[in-house]
């Protein structure tokens, strides 16, 4: 049975490894927002929760950061019937994402050409697999979309992919109804983000203080594929 020095040993790389974690945790928030901005301007089509966000910014005069936050927000206080603990990456999503999606559309003005709109998609979806790879291999939790997905995994037993795209298609349908972006980046999006999200852990993954990185790998692995 580990000794109490053990203990000592395990608290110090627990201590050293913090700052690569925060460093992980919200560069990758921050390129995660950033990748969503290179999707809108791409202009063809959203991801699934921003089809949201953008129909309800249209309908009443807010940017889809801003509704990303305010959306994040109210999905986080689902979690309370859900018993789902938040953590520093859940309330840290609510808020980066949506201020690194408006900072970008900002700074990266409407494109006309398909060819650099092709290659915008393309990128923001490449770029959101590295920074979903990031955030969660930092294991400061999960965002609050994930939370909802999990806990309502949790509480009715249904499969997370079952959970999820439920959620999706019901966020979709109701985005697109109010005039959010759906086209063939929205399906593209849903086809890449999973493997490409699993990539990226296995590159990004940070070594457990116990040594259990592969345990933890495996665990972000499943939630991987759910937006945060």
């Amino acid at each position: 049975m580990p000794g109490k020095g053990y203990a000592v040993f395990l608290s110090l790389r627990r201590v050293r490894g913090l700052p690569r974690r925060l460093v992980q945790l919200y560069a990758g928030l921050v390129l995660y927002g950033a990748s969503s901005g290179l999707i809108i301007r791409g202009d063809l089509g959203l991801e699934p929760w921003n089809v949201l966000n953008q129909g309800v910014g249209d309908l009443v005069g807010l940017s889809i950061g801003t509704v990303s936050i305010v959306v994040g927000a109210g999905v986080l206080l689902l979690w309370i019937p859900l018993r789902q603990r938040p953590g520093l990456a859940t309330v840290s999503n609510v808020f980066v994402v949506g201020l690194a999606i408006d900072a970008m559309t900002a700074v990266l003005h409407p494109v006309h050409g398909m060819a650099v709109r092709i290659a915008l998609l393309v990128c923001g979806i490449v770029l959101n697999g590295a920074a979903t790879g990031l955030y969660i291999s930092a294991r400061f939790g999960s965002g609050p979309r994930d939370g909802l997905m999990t806990g309502l995994h949790r509480v009715t037993g249904r499969s997370i992919r079952l959970v999820r795209t439920a959620i999706e298609v019901t966020v979709v349908a109701a985005g697109f109804a109010l005039g959010g972006s759906l086209g063939v980046g929205t399906v593209a999006y849903a086809l890449a983000i999973g493997p490409l999200a699993q990539i990226f852990l296995r590159i990004f993954a940070i070594p457990a203080a116990d040594g259990g990185a592969a345990a933890a790998t495996r665990e972000a692995a499943e939630g991987a594929i759910l937006r945060p």
